[in-house]
């Protein structure tokens, strides 16, 4: 991953003409852009961490795994939300971790987790780097330092069983790295969610992912059979069996913690053969009420694709859905929905024809397979256009939200209004795009996409912006985060979404597992 932009430098996307356009026209900017230090112009706050600490420190993981230059702190100064980008574009001083370890195993970091707590040095664990709610903010505090603990060495297929369908899986290990040792003896994960290419699967289970195919896999917390997991009270191993009646599910304590109560090392998973063959076929809807409704009818019927989205009116206008041609208006009106069917021959075929009428029935169109192979192509591309967007004085950033199908009106129109209004009134109007991104018999999430004009300084911009969104959320009874996670920057409506009692809750298991609160402060927990 770039230091201040996303994933690989060679996939970066420069705006077309289109996208120029669009900026020009609807929003006022002019592509002039901004001002952005090089790497070696950012200047870091200088490591807190005192010599004798990095001697006792590396006494744990060796010299060479240990490192406190300013290139590998700045790596690990945060994730790629917005803010933190806008942030790694300040010329003042910047906040990173005073050191970066990369322990061996386990053994190590239960060691490190007790140096810390008895020498006051928070942990800020790391993998692959994609949090876009400051989860990765390398929050000192009251603590003498913060360090930053990477698990890339933590990347081992460690038994995969071929009868039971489930694999082990170091937390280190990326997604790509983990489907082709999959892939090795026939199997797959099957989890890409559109960080794939650059997320651990440690990450995964530490937010709760969701992946693009979870209509036909379910979420990564659908797949988690078991974990290990490092606390500074020791070490849990959690999930005997595919289900238990053996009281309250502890592996859901470590599913979505965020580094807070521990360390996630090793995860067991279910998996399954590599699919036969794949089937696309893309449609259009009049409107995003009819695509809606017809989308819960396929959920609700249970016919079973792989992957099913509906984007709205704007995003479909602007081709949002298909990466790789954003700006460059494909479909003339209606809204783009996308399926896929993954499987054997047979299963395919059968969910595909069950598939089709329904959406037929509920008022779609077929636009045959080649919109949803575009939209496969440049799944995981979306996030370099925001690079250029950024560096072209626009302000660009998604949120995500869940509520039940009878409530997505209200939460699509409240979410729409508070970002529109919020950015008016910085000054630039806003281009607020919307897709229904996962689904469930019982409702759906909603992902949008904001472009808008940087105005004043863009980073309270966006966090007031984000707020108004937030609190559009909540009042409309949706959940504050679907498949992000809550970081810091959701932290402030985590009391709204769980209640007084919930938040005791957290703050139990934290004293409990973690007493010195050493681990990934400033996250998650109220």
């Amino acid at each position: 991953m770039q230091w201040n932009a996303w994933g690989d430098p060679a996939a970066a996307k420069p705006l077309s003409s289109g996208i120029r356009t669009l900026l020009d026209q609807a929003l006022g900017i002019d592509g002039t852009g901004v001002d952005e230090p090089t790497a070696d112009q950012v200047r870091l706050r200088p490591s807190a961490l005192s010599q004798g600490d990095r001697d006792g420190l590396s006494a744990i993981v060796g010299t060479a795994n240990l490192t406190v230059d300013d290139r590998s702190r700045l790596l690990r100064a945060g994730g790629k939300s917005t803010l933190d980008l806008l942030r790694r574009r300040d010329f003042g001083v910047q906040d990173a971790p005073d050191a970066v370890l990369l322990p061996a195993d386990e053994a190590e970091i239960a060691t490190i987790l007790t140096y810390c707590a008895d020498h006051s040095i928070a942990v800020v664990p790391f993998g692959g780097g994609t949090s876009v709610v400051g989860g990765l903010d390398p929050v000192r505090g009251d603590f003498k330092a913060v360090v930053s603990l990477d698990l890339r060495r933590l990347n081992e297929l460690h038994n995969l069983d071929e009868v039971s369908w489930e694999a082990e899986l170091g937390a280190g290990l990326s997604g790509p790295d983990a489907e082709r040792l999959l892939g090795e003896r026939g199997f797959s994960l099957g989890h890409f969610p559109q960080s794939y290419l650059f997320a651990t699967i440690g990450g995964f289970a530490a937010t709760r992912s969701s992946g693009q195919d979870s209509a036909g896999y379910g979420r990564f917390n659908d797949m988690v059979r078991g974990l290990r997991a490092v606390t500074p009270a020791g070490i849990l191993d959690l999930g005997r069996a595919p289900e238990s009646a053996a009281g309250p599910d502890l592996r859901q304590l470590f599913i979505g913690s965020e580094g807070t109560f521990g360390i996630i090392t090793r995860v067991r998973v279910r998996i399954h053969p590599i699919p036969e063959t794949t089937r696309y076929e893309a449609w259009s809807f009049p409107d995003f009420a009819t695509g809606a409704d017809a989308l819960r009818a396929v959920i609700q019927t249970g016919t079973g694709p792989t992957v099913i989205r509906l984007s709205d009116e704007a995003e479909t206008g602007v081709n949002l859905a298909t990466a790789d041609n954003i700006g460059e208006q494909q479909i003339t009106g209606g809204c783009l929905a996308i399926t896929a069917f993954e499987g054997t021959e047979a299963h395919v075929e059968s969910r595909h024809a069950e598939t089709r009428a329904l959406l037929a029935a509920h008022g779609g169109t077929s636009l045959g397979d080649g919109p949803a192979r575009a939209w496969e192509h440049g799944r995981f591309n979306a996030p370099y256009l925001r690079d250029s967007l950024l560096s072209a004085g626009a302000l660009c950033e998604t949120l995500e939200t869940a509520t039940n199908w009878s409530n997505v009106p209200a939460l699509k129109s409240a979410v729409t209004e508070a970002l529109t209004r919020a950015l008016a009134d910085s000054g630039t109007p806003a281009l607020v795009l919307c897709h229904i991104s996962h689904v469930y018999p019982t409702g759906a999430s909603l992902y949008f996409t904001v472009v808008a004009a940087q105005r004043g300084n863009p980073i309270e911009q966006w966090r007031t912006a984000k707020a108004a969104a937030s609190d559009a959320m909540v009042r409309v009874g949706a959940t504050i985060t679907h498949h992000h996670a809550v970081g810091s920057d959701h932290r402030p409506w985590m009391r709204d979404e769980i209640g007084d009692v919930g938040v005791q809750i957290l703050r139990a298991v934290k004293a409990s597992l973690d007493p010195a609160g050493i681990l990934n402060p400033g996250k998650l927990i109220p």
